[in-house]
C-alpha cells in the first residue's frame, strides 16, 4: 500500500453550518478514537444513517464529521460500499526510551530504513551546542526514511558525536534502530532523553520523500539522548506524517502546594 493524500474537503459555508460545526467535531473525535482503538478493522463504518441513530443527531452533521476525518486521512469514502478506514496509526509510547523497531518488534521485517545519507560532516552551530562540542567539530550524520509494513511513516535526521557514529557507517542500517546499534555492537548503555514536539506543515521535499501531499501535517520531533552517564551523544530531528503516527504516554499529577493567592470564596452581603 502506497502512502495517499487527501484533498482538503471544506465544509459547505451555509447559515447552518455553524451550528453543526460543533456537533461534528465532537463525533469526528468519538469515530476517530474509535478508529484508533481497530473497533472497525476492515469492516465499513456504519452507515451516515445508523450513525445518525446512534449519536441521536442528523444525517448531516454526521455527513460533516465524515467529511473531517477524511480531511484527516483516516477514512475514504468508497462508492457503492461505505466508509472505511484508510490506514491504522501507529502508536508509540512517551514513557520508555526506545526505538521504532523496538516498538514494533511484533514483526522484525515490519520497520524498513531507506538510507540517504550516511556520512561525516561538520557540526553546525546548533548541533554542536546540544551535543556539547565546538563548532565544525566532526559528526555523523544520518537521514533516513522509515517504513511501516511498507509505507513511509518519518524522515529522520541524525547527528551523533563522531567516536559514537563512526561505528555505525560500517554496518547494515537499512532494518535496526540506532540505539538498538549502539547498545548490542558498541556496548553503549544509554540513559535517558529530552523530547521536545510540534506540529509543522509537510514542505515539498519532505512531502515528496513522504508520499504525501505539501503542506500535509507532520509531528516534529527533537530528541536528545543522552549516555547513562549523562553524556549527549545523539540528536535528531524526526517528522512523522500526521496521518500515520500518534504518540502516547501517561502523565502523573504531582500534588501542588496550597496558593496563598488562590482565589478565596466571594463574601455575602
Amino acid at each position: 500500500m502506497t502512502g495517499r493524500t487527501y484533498p482538503a474537503r471544506a465544509v459547505a459555508q451555509d447559515p447552518n453550518t455553524g451550528r453543526r460545526s460543533a456537533p461534528a467535531r465532537r463525533i469526528r473525535d468519538i469515530l476517530r478514537a474509535r478508529i484508533r482503538s481497530g473497533i472497525y478493522g476492515n469492516r465499513p463504518l456504519p452507515s451516515e444513517s445508523q450513525l445518525a441513530a446512534d449519536f441521536d443527531t442528523s444525517r448531516n452533521i454526521v455527513r460533516d464529521a465524515l467529511a473531517l476525518l477524511r480531511d484527516e486521512g483516516l477514512v475514504d469514502r468508497v462508492p457503492g460500499a461505505g466508509t472505511f478506514v484508510v490506514s491504522d496509526k501507529a502508536v508509540q509510547g512517551l514513557d520508555r526510551l526506545r526505538g521504532l523497531a523496538e516498538t514494533f518488534e511484533t514483526g522484525s521485517d515490519r520497520v524498513v530504513n531507506r538510507v540517504l545519507l550516511a556520512e561525516v560532516v561538520p557540526a553546525t552551530p546548533i548541533v554542536a551546542e546540544r551535543l556539547e562540542l565546538e563548532p565544525a567539530t566532526p559528526v555523523v550524520a544520518l537521514e533516513r526514511i522509515r517504513y511501516l509494513d511498507g509505507i513511509p511513516l518519518s524522515l529522520d535526521a541524525s547527528y551523533l558525536t563522531a567516536d559514537v557514529g563512526a561505528p555505525l557507517l560500517a554496518l547494515d542500517l537499512t532494518g535496526c534502530d540506532v540505539f538498538g546499534l549502539l547498545e548490542t555492537e558498541l556496548g553503549l548503555p544509554l540513559g535517558s532523553a529530552v523530547v521536545s514536539i510540534e506540529a509543522v506543515a509537510a514542505d515539498p521535499t519532505v512531502a515528496g520523500l513522504l508520499e504525501i501531499r505539501s503542506g500535509a501535517p507532520l509531528l516534529f520531533l527533537e530528541r536528545l539522548t543522552y549516555t547513562d552517564s549523562g553524556r549527549p551523544i545523539d540528536l535528531e530531528y524526526v517528522r512523522y506524517r500526521g496521518d500515520r503516527f500518534s504518540l502516547s504516554g501517561r502523565l502523573d499529577r504531582i500534588p501542588v502546594a496550597p496558593n496563598r493567592g488562590a482565589a478565596q470564596p466571594k463574601e455575602r452581603g
